[in-house]
Parts: structure tokens; C-alpha cells; sequence
């Protein structure tokens, strides 16, 4: 074993700013909460919990921001995950998490333990785990390490979620040059859980014992929460050391005993918590700190898979598949029993105090002494400088982009072959989106959906962000991730209930990126209380950069809503032969940031068009409306690429053709104006539909059965056949990735 450096060692050397911790952080460790000097394994436990990833610190005063409550909401953030009422004494658990810094230097086993995560997460709430969606972003497909990311990373979540029979049913995967050398791995997990049911991860209750289950520890992972609030460069060393290594078929077992003892021995249980980012350590410090109670541990009882491992190793590793128990005293050996079932390690550990201390015990020794909420709870928090970054001063000064379109037929080809717009399934059809059959609306539609067995009900979930529009205005920007995001539940005829973020930014030391991030979160938090959808969980990844350049800001928004009968289940296909197609909302010309203006121009600039959230709010509540009345047999959200996209997506799957005559220039066909949906009725619902939709729908034409797509502009009539198209969408991505 390693000789620990002396808490004098420690000051004069500044180890602690290898750990992150800055210089006025230690003194006030030093002179403030201590009175003394820490040593080793204590300086290293203020490390990891202070930094940004597990405390917070610079983001707070921003995340204040969000609403977090509304009449659905059973458990905002603040657990392993939110929760939200869907009637019948049932509730929804769900929560997002990245993993991007483990993912660009180990991409099959970052992704793969970003996965793992959060399902625990989801069962520590005791929550059943039903459906995992993810939210990637890589550079651009034209090299060969962008490939091996997106190959290994897709790998991982597959391997993952196949392993352990949770089906992965949606999510997307968008491509820029920003994210080259900083890809994003975001996962989310939804699971139901029956009200009585809830858990909270606090230990309560003096003399209650603390128990460790599940993997044993290594040394893998270690500082992996400092790691995560890093950035990477040129010349950096990047910490394999600090990505973790995953085992699926471990973590099953851990699901399946978590949740019997959960469902069948809830007398036994006072508290449950995943050990995920900063290991023992913040899993039971945060137990201690949110029951105002204290904690002793001893590590030597802790089971560890290497020899001769330290205090300090011990409690920061972030081993996978293990889980932190506060169990009733006297229950204890009836608890070890249920592990042992599966051929777990169930361990007791320490136990609770009433004494707000946090004390480990290591080979006979006090190795720390620290009060409990000085790590959980008190970490300094910062309020950083802003600016508005001069590039959207400099956009403020430009003209309108305008593009100039030689052959819109060649354009919407070109289109449909981008990455970002083309067939994603080459990725998709890695992951089981069947597994446990309840799976109603596959990956490919605009929003997945899962059946509630046993009830009427179904629940819409969806991934959501587009980082240009932020990148052109952050705030209007974060509108529209929540606005996206609520199209597309709302297309899938569900209502919105909340939603989780995963908020990728920059370095927040930045006074730029800082502003960005507050202006994202205010567009984000007002989009929420339009919708009624609060933010119910979460999480802040800062620090996305190579070289000191930021990735677009990117608050991923992962959204379910509530389908309150089967038979409101809506897809993006066009059905059937002589269907009405209806446009819903007005198209202007908004080209800046569109997937036009970077295919045709190789970047994007200018100002985002009008966008209103009221109009927003009116046409989503419109088509929501006429589902539920039984009027619509398709629906589809304009996106990326605009009304032309859409209309060719809503073709793909049945080979039906359309003719539609539009008051739009061709250059309108590829807008990518908001607040609009592309819907079919049948002609026997004409006069019901139109009298529900009154001026917010135009109807443009109908559904055909020749195979072919033509649409007639105010410039000219355009013809494509669905076959050509369709092989287009469909080999890019393919032949991109040879």
C-alpha cells in the first residue's frame, strides 16, 4: 500500500488542485468547517463531492430556475429520480444522465456504465425499470475515430440494455462538428412504480445499520466525478483509470433482490441508494445529510475485489452494480439471507448516529471525521460571471439567410441523406426495443410508447434538443427543446407530463458559456410552466470542450406524457389511400440553423425567427384534441429539414405517395419554422376535423397510391418517387460508416 501524503504534505504541494479543489475551497476546509488540516483520504472526499458533477456548485442558481412542482408531481429532484402520478395509485419514475467525458476515452464501457446508472437510479426509487431512450451527438461521419465512437458507444448501450432485458425504444443521435473531439452520451430510463411503493435514499433512525450490496469494489472509476467536471485537450492525459467497467448481467441480479426486498419486505428497508458517482462516499453522505442524522463506517468490512486498497480508494471508487441500504436494526441477517438468494455480497458496513459526524474506520484507525453535511450539502456555490457571447452580436448585424436553390428535386435528396436527418436504424436495430413485449411504437416514429399492462394507459417518451437554435439564441433555443419534445408526445397522442435534462455545456469558467447556460435555463424553465410540464430530475454536465471550444449548448430535454387510452396511439404513416393531409400552423422563412443553410453553406449563422409559445401551446392542444376525438390517422411534428422531410418520413413505412399543392416557395418545403405538425384524416372526418381546427390547419392534399411524392409550389411542381427517396434516407448512414 501506497504511503499517504501528510496533511502538511498535502498543503505545501497543493495536491488537492490535481483533485479539483481550488485554493480559497481547501481554506475554507482548513478554517471554516475543520479547524484543523484534512488529511489524505478526507481531502480526497471533499474532492469528488464538491465538484462540480455531485454538487453543483456553479450551476445552482441557474437550476433555481426550473419549476419542479405541479399536480403530478409525487418527487421532484433531489432523489435518484422524479416521479409523477398517472392516476390509479400508479406513477411514472424516470431521469437522464450523462456520461460524456468516460464515453470519448472508453466509449463501449462509458456508454455502456451511463446505461447501468441509470437504471439504478429508476429501481432505487422502486420503481420497475420498463424503457431506456439515449440523446447522442458526434462530429461529423467523415473520419475514422467519429466512426469507432459512434460504433463502440451504440455497442455499449446495446449491450447493456440487451443484457439486462430493458428494452431501449427511442431516442436520437444528431452530428456536428463541435461535438468531434467531446461526443455526448445521454441516457434516460423510465420505469412505473405503484405509489405505496416509493423508496428515499435517507438513512434514518440511530443505530439502524448501514449495508453494502451487490458488486465488490475495485480501483476502477476512481475520481471519476472530478473527471466528468474536466476538460479535455491536446497533450492532456485522459483518465482511463477513471471510467468504470460495467456487468449487466450482475447488475439484473442486483435489480431483481433491490426490488423483492423492496415489494415483498418494505418493513425491513428504511433507505436505498445507487452508488453512482462518487461511490460509497456520496451515496451514504447524502443518505446521512437529507435524514439529518450522522454515519460510522467500517471499511475493512467493505468487499473489495483487489488487495490492499486504502481508505481513500475505497470510498471514491466508482465500481459498478452496487447499492447503499439503510436496514431496520435486527433485520439485518434477513436482508443478507434475500442477497445471498442471488449470489450477491451483502455486507454490513457501519451504522446511523444521531451525531451529524461522518466517521470512517480503516484498520483500526480513524482515517476521517468530517460533519456530514460539509460534504452532502454545503459545497460553496458560485455565481459566475456572464456575457453575451460577440457572435450573436455579430448574427444581430447580418441579413436573413436566404438560400438560392438551383434543383429542389437534387436538394431534397441531399437532405434526406444528411446524418442528422437520414435512417438511423443501422444504429437502432443493435438495441432489443421488444424485450418484456410491452413495447407499442418502435424506435422511428416521433415518440415511443409503452403500454401500461393491465390498464388502458400508455406512456409517450422522447429525447429531444437541437444545439443549433441554441447555439443562434440560447434562450429561444431552450423553448424549443421543450417545445420539440412536447410535438412529439403530442403527435404520439399523449400529454405532456414533465420532463428530465441532461444540460451539456462548456466551461462554465467562461463568462460566455455561463451565459449561455442561465439564458438556455430561462427559455427552458418558461417553455415548462407553458406546457405544465416541470422539471421533476436531472443532471449538469459542464466542461464539454477540446482545446477550449465549447460544444453548442445542448440541454437535452427528455419529456413522457400520458396516452390515457390505447386507442389514442398515433404514428407518423400514412395509413391510408385517400386520406386528407392537413398542415397545422404557418411556415415563414426560417432558415438560420436549419439543416439547409449547414448543408448548403457548411455552417450556420444569423437569428432565429419569431417563435411563440403560445402559438406553440395552441396547436399542440389542437392536435391533441382531435386525436382524442378519434379524427386523426397519422401525425408527424416538423423538424429538422421542414415540411418536405416530414411529409417524405410519413411514406417510408408503407410506401404510400402523397399529392399536396402548398402556398409556399420551394425554399419553404426545407423551412424550419416551429410549432407545426403535418396531420392525416379520413374524408369521412373532414368536416369534424376542420371544425375542431378552424384556421390552424390548411389542408393540402391527400394520400396516394401511386408511389409516387409530388408537390406542387408557387415556383413549380416536383416529383419523387417514395422508392428513391427512401433508398436515399436509408444507405447514407450506412455507406458513411464503410
Amino acid at each position: 500500500m501506497m504511503t499517504m501524503p501528510t496533511p502538511n504534505e498535502i498543503q505545501t504541494t497543493k495536491l488537492y488542485q490535481e483533485w479539483g479543489l481550488l485554493d480559497s475551497e481547501y481554506q475554507l476546509i482548513c478554517d471554516q468547517i475543520l479547524n484543523r488540516l484534512p488529511n489524505y483520504t478526507e481531502t480526497g472526499l471533499f474532492s469528488v463531492m464538491w465538484s462540480e458533477h455531485c454538487s453543483y456548485k456553479n450551476s445552482k442558481p441557474v437550476l433555481k430556475k426550473f419549476p419542479n412542482d405541479g399536480p403530478h408531481v409525487l418527487q421532484g429532484p433531489g432523489e435518484g429520480a422524479g416521479i409523477l402520478d398517472i392516476g390509479d395509485g400508479q406513477a411514472v419514475v424516470f431521469k437522464a444522465e450523462s456520461h460524456n467525458h468516460p464515453s470519448a476515452v472508453e466509449p463501449y464501457e462509458g456508454a455502456a456504465t451511463g446505461v447501468g446508472g441509470i437504471i439504478r437510479d429508476i429501481f432505487s426509487m422502486g420503481a420497475t425499470p420498463i424503457a431506456i431512450l439515449d440523446s447522442l451527438r458526434f462530429g461529423e461521419l467523415n473520419d475514422n475515430q467519429t466512426k469507432y465512437l459512434v460504433q463502440e458507444v451504440v455497442a455499449g448501450i446495446a449491450g447493456y440494455g440487451n443484457c439486462i432485458g430493458i428494452p431501449t425504444v427511442g431516442g436520437e443521435i444528431e452530428f456536428d462538428p463541435c461535438y468531434q473531439a467531446n461526443p455526448l452520451v445521454n441516457a434516460m430510463c423510465v420505469g412505473l412504480i405503484d405509489q405505496k411503493d416509493i423508496q428515499q435514499g435517507k438513512a434514518q433512525g440511530a443505530g439502524n445499520s448501514v449495508l453494502y450490496v451487490g458488486a465488490k469494489t475495485g480501483r476502477d472509476g476512481i475520481h471519476g466525478a472530478t473527471f466528468a467536471s474536466d476538460e479535455f485537450a491536446d497533450g492532456k492525459a485522459t483518465q482511463r483509470s477513471a471510467v468504470q467497467v460495467g456487468d449487466p448481467f450482475m447488475e439484473k441480479l442486483l435489480m431483481d433482490a433491490c426490488l423483492e426486498l423492496i415489494l415483498d419486505h418494505p418493513d425491513w428497508l428504511v433507505g436505498i441508494q445507487d452508488m453512482g458517482a462518487a461511490g460509497l462516499v456520496s451515496s451514504t453522505a447524502e443518505m446521512a445529510s437529507k435524514a439529518g442524522t450522522g454515519m460510522i463506517l467500517d471499511l475493512d468490512q467493505v468487499p473489495q475485489r483487489e488487495t490492499e486498497m486504502s481508505a481513500y480508494e475505497i470510498m471514491l471508487s466508482e465500481s459498478q452494480e452496487r447499492m447503499a441500504l439503510c436496514v431496520k436494526a435486527g433485520f439485518e441477517e434477513q436482508v443478507i439471507t434475500l442477497f445471498k438468494k442471488y449470489d450477491l455480497d451483502a455486507v454490513r458496513i457501519g451504522e446511523v448516529t444521531t451525531a451529524q459526524q461522518y466517521q470512517l474506520w480503516h484498520q483500526g484507525q480513524l482515517v476521517a471525521d468530517l460533519p456530514v453535511d460539509a460534504l452532502a450539502s454545503s459545497a460553496p456555490v458560485y455565481h459566475k460571471a456572464q456575457a453575451k457571447p460577440q457572435r450573436l452580436i455579430d448574427f444581430e448585424q447580418q441579413a436573413a439567410y436566404q438560400p438560392e436553390l438551383t434543383d429542389t428535386k437534387q436538394t431534397w435528396l441531399d437532405l434526406l441523406k444528411q446524418p442528422t436527418i437520414a435512417d438511423k436504424s443501422s444504429f437502432y436495430k443493435h438495441y432489443d426495443a421488444q424485450v418484456k413485449t410491452n413495447t407499442v411504437v418502435l424506435p422511428g416514429s416521433d415518440a415511443a410508447v409503452i403500454r401500461v399492462r393491465g390498464t388502458k394507459k400508455a406512456l409517450a417518451m422522447t429525447t429531444d434538443c437541437n444545439g443549433r437554435y441554441l447555439y443562434l439564441n440560447p434562450k429561444v433555443g431552450g423553448q424549443i427543446a421543450v417545445a420539440e419534445a412536447a410535438r412529439n408526445i403530442v403527435a404520439a397522442g399523449g400529454q405532456p407530463l414533465g420532463i428530465t435534462d441532461c444540460l451539456n455545456y462548456g466551461s462554465p469558467e467562461k463568462p460566455e458559456v455561463f451565459w449561455e447556460f442561465d439564458q438556455s435555463a430561462q427559455g427552458i424553465a418558461e417553455a415548462c410552466r407553458q406546457f405544465g410540464t416541470p422539471v421533476i430530475s436531472g443532471n449538469v454536465s459542464l466542461y464539454n470542450e477540446f482545446n477550449g471550444e465549447a460544444i453548442y449548448p445542448t440541454p437535452m430535454i427528455g419529456m413522457v406524457g400520458l396516452i390515457k387510452d390505447t386507442d389514442h396511439i398515433t404514428t407518423q404513416d400514412f395509413k391510408a389511400t385517400d386520406d386528407l393531409i392537413y398542415l397545422v400552423g404557418d411556415t415563414d422563412d426560417d432558415y438560420a440553423g436549419s439543416e439547409l443553410q449547414k448543408m448548403l453553406t457548411g455552417s450556420i449563422s444569423g437569428q432565429l425567427g419569431a417563435f411563440s409559445l403560445t402559438t406553440e401551446a395552441h396547436n399542440q392542444d389542437l392536435v391533441l384534441n382531435a386525436i382524442q376525438a378519434g379524427l386523426i390517422t397519422s401525425a408527424h411534428d416538423l423538424a429538422e429539414g421542414g415540411l418536405a422531410i416530414a411529409l417524405a418520413e410519413a411514406t417510408f413505412k408503407n410506401q404510400l405517395g402523397y399529392a399536396v399543392q402548398v402556398d409556399l416557395t420551394s425554399a419553404q418545403l426545407f423551412s424550419e419554422t416551429q410549432s407545426r405538425f403535418i396531420l392525416t384524416v379520413k374524408p369521412d372526418q373532414q368536416a369534424a376535423f376542420e371544425t375542431v381546427a378552424g384556421s390552424a390547419a390548411q389542408l393540402i392534399g391527400c394520400v396516394t397510391d401511386n408511389g409516387q411524392m409530388t408537390i406542387q409550389t408557387k415556383d413549380e411542381s416536383l416529383t419523387l418517387a417514395v422508392e428513391t427517396a427512401k433508398s436515399a434516407w436509408k444507405a447514407a448512414i450506412p455507406c458513411l460508416m464503410k
